[in-house]
């Protein structure tokens, strides 16, 4: 199908975004309905993603593929496999793949709303899908139009498993708000950074080209905007005030991550509903000013953090973005 007949099939035109690629890759998310449409030269449909949350269920043989807790539908998707002789690997999220079916599963955080009637997280993840066509099922996100919607290549890869350390077994940060988060002082070159973690190497960088879509080859100048430090449990994230890269923020990983408190509170690996009135219970209880972060958690007004959840396992966890005074919540 070309993208004017995807249209038809949805019942004519519908609200959404998209991007275009110099090579003739495009994608349209069709907001209204939790569908995104992967199209390759010449605006073929090459691949469909559904929400977790808001895209329609699809039943793959007698198996309900969205919106489920991921271990259940895992467990489904492989007795099906065996029942029909397909192989069944692991994709980099650590989900399901099926090169056979052009499946691969994914999982995005649970959301509900509050009697107020805002967004607010939940304690689990929930499951996604990508369907792609026969020509790109052997490696769906390694194909042109699948990495021009979502490039996972310099993203941290899962086994499968999500082990998770216990407050003993991590090491205890203190924190400056807008100064410094353990030995991370904000405004540390990325050396400096590095240095600073007993001379850790980052297991991950992530970086842009002037322009989305150029590649590695490409001219112009690679940015850096982030390492990942994985024997730490934290990413460095970087600005660039006067041209050249220093340390803007840090995220303190929610499954590995070293454990920083707030007024008692601790805010790394910590279930996010807890979290959450935890942090309510001590607005309250001091007449503070409440904000929501941009994930919708609740904070003083003036804390410059954003606390977000992480996978573990069918679980979600707290992790936490602490941030310089110029970077941009």
């Amino acid at each position: 199908m070309d993208s004017d007949e995807v249209v038809a099939a949805l019942g004519g035109p519908r609200a959404g975004n998209s991007q275009v690629a110099a090579d003739g890759g495009h994608w349209m998310r069709y907001q209204d309905i939790g569908v995104t449409g992967i199209y390759g030269p010449g605006m073929l449909l090459v691949g469909v993603a559904i929400d977790a949350m808001e895209g329609p269920l699809v039943r793959l043989g007698q198996v309900e593929l969205i919106a489920r807790v991921p271990s259940q539908a895992r467990a489904e998707i492989e007795d099906l496999a065996r029942q029909e002789g397909a192989a069944v690997r692991v994709n980099w999220s650590g989900d399901p793949e099926i090169a056979a079916w052009g499946v691969s599963m994914g999982t995005a955080l649970e959301y509900g709303l509050t009697a107020e009637g805002y967004p607010e997280p939940k304690d689990r993840v929930i499951t996604s899908a990508l369907f792609v066509s026969a020509e790109l099922a052997e490696a769906p996100y390694e194909a042109g139009p699948v990495m021009h919607w979502c490039d996972v290549r310099e993203r941290e890869k899962s086994s499968g498993s999500w082990p998770v350390k216990t407050n003993q077994e991590r090491s205890h940060w203190d924190w400056s708000p807008q100064k410094a988060v353990g030995p991370l002082r904000f405004g540390m070159t990325p050396q400096q950074v590095a240095d600073a973690l007993g001379g850790e190497v980052p297991a991950g960088r992530q970086g842009h080209y002037p322009y989305w879509w150029w590649r590695s080859g490409a001219a112009g100048q690679w940015t850096l905007t982030d390492d990942r430090f994985e024997k730490t449990g934290v990413s460095a994230h970087y600005s660039y005030p006067e041209g050249h890269p220093v340390l803007g923020a840090v995220t303190v990983h929610g499954r590995t991550g070293p454990q920083i408190t707030y007024a008692g509170i601790p805010l790394i690996g910590a279930t996010p509903s807890r979290l959450d009135a935890a942090m309510l219970q001590h607005i309250e209880n001091h007449d503070l000013g409440l904000h929501f972060t941009p994930s919708g958690s609740p904070v003083p007004a003036g804390l410059r953090i954003d606390v977000n959840a992480t996978r573990a396992g069918d679980a979600a966890i707290s992790e936490v973005t602490f941030v310089s005074a110029d970077w941009e919540l």
